[in-house]
């Protein structure tokens, strides 16, 4: 056996007997399946910590947690282990900009200075729909040039979403709005100050009334930098094959784009809630559920804050999240009542091939 393979498989063995089972919230009879299915993954995929939760008839029926989320300190994942969302944020801070929408205190295509009016030109007459569904022109990490603006803007200052603009704020357009697709993470930082100031008061308060509270999301939180927190995952790499811990970095400035966390329960919680239509009523949901066209009426496979694939029963809502200390997928069958939530701590895991491994385990029985 080549030797690296040999002591991931070493790493790993825990798995088979050390899935910490957590109270779910009805009987859940294809447990067992589901729990092989997931330790499968782990050992192919060399991941070391995982959590998922299962909706079913609408409701979250298992959550679970799988491997560690400290190998030093031997702490197992549980239900209770927090991991940054990463890109799952972007659905959040699209529910609460739709509900904006359903209030009349947001209009998706209006250009974006109506609400920010200080934005720089370039800037300025882009829309809020056009930041929902990626067609903002602003460059992602690497697409474009990121130019920041002069002022130097604290850690704590950028806890207000408007600050964290500061960081890209006079980068071109990579296209005109409107034109094409193209995903961009500062686009939902732009989006954050956009329903902070459409809402008209901060942003995490929004948050906590419009979405947390209703769905009584204890866990949930923006990613400040890490103080021993309880049961917070530890992010891992891979190297010359045993798990090597990632220095903790805080995504907070990132806001809507990428700088929420919380457990597995409460990321099921707002997954059903989406689902569910809990958040935003059924016409609001709609429009979300849209995919989007680009001006000269290519379609895209976004809607508004989501990816958006199939119709009627067959109608997938799904969306991914990857940072260098977590991967995330949501993937909810809304006209079926069903969908899958799945939280993993390793550089280069795949939750994507978690999913429909669930689903297969139980199909199986």
């Amino acid at each position: 056996m080549n030797y690296t393979i040999f002591r991931l498989a070493t790493v790993f063995a825990w798995a088979l007997c050390s899935a910490q089972l957590s109270v779910a919230q009805e009987s859940f009879d294809e447990s067992k399946e589901v729990d092989d299915a997931v330790i499968q993954q782990m050992k192919q995929q060399g991941i070391v910590g995982v959590a998922v939760g299962i909706i079913r008839d609408s409701k979250i029926v298992y959550t679970n947690g799988y491997g560690y989320s400290n190998v030093q300190k031997q702490n197992p994942v549980t239900s209770a282990s927090v991991f940054n969302w990463a890109s799952n944020s972007k659905p959040v801070i699209a529910v609460a900009a739709m509900q904006l929408v359903q209030m009349d205190q947001l209009n998706l295509d209006a250009p974006i200075n109506k609400y920010l009016p200080k934005l720089p030109d370039h800037f300025s007459k882009i829309t809020t729909r056009q930041l929902l569904c990626h067609q903002s022109g602003i460059p992602h990490y690497s697409n474009g040039r990121i130019v920041s603006s002069d002022r130097t803007i604290t850690a704590r200052q950028e806890l207000d979403p408007y600050n964290s603009i500061h960081r890209f704020v006079l980068s071109p357009l990579i296209f005109e709005p409107g034109s094409k697709t193209d995903y961009s993470s500062y686009a939902y930082v732009l989006l954050s100050a956009v329903v902070q100031s459409a809402g008209k008061f901060k942003l995490d308060k929004q948050l906590s009334e419009r979405i947390g509270q209703p769905l009584d999301m204890r866990s949930f939180q923006i990613d400040v930098p890490f103080k021993a927190q309880k049961d917070w995952a530890t992010g891992y790499k891979i190297s010359n094959g045993l798990p090597e811990p990632i220095k903790d970095y805080a995504h907070f400035w990132k806001h809507g784009a990428g700088g929420y966390k919380s457990d597995v329960r409460d990321f099921a919680k707002f997954a059903n809630a989406l689902a569910n239509k809990q958040l935003i009523n059924e016409k609001t949901t709609s429009a979300m559920w849209t995919n989007q066209n680009t001006v000269d009426g290519a379609k895209s496979k976004y809607g508004l804050g989501v990816v958006v694939e199939g119709e009627g029963r067959s109608l997938k809502i799904s969306h991914n999240g990857s940072q260098d200390e977590t991967r995330t997928r949501m993937v909810i069958y809304p006209n079926l009542g069903h969908g899958i939530v799945v939280m993993c701590n390793t550089q280069g895991a795949e939750p994507g091939r978690i999913s429909p491994a669930i689903y297969s385990a139980m199909n199986s029985r």
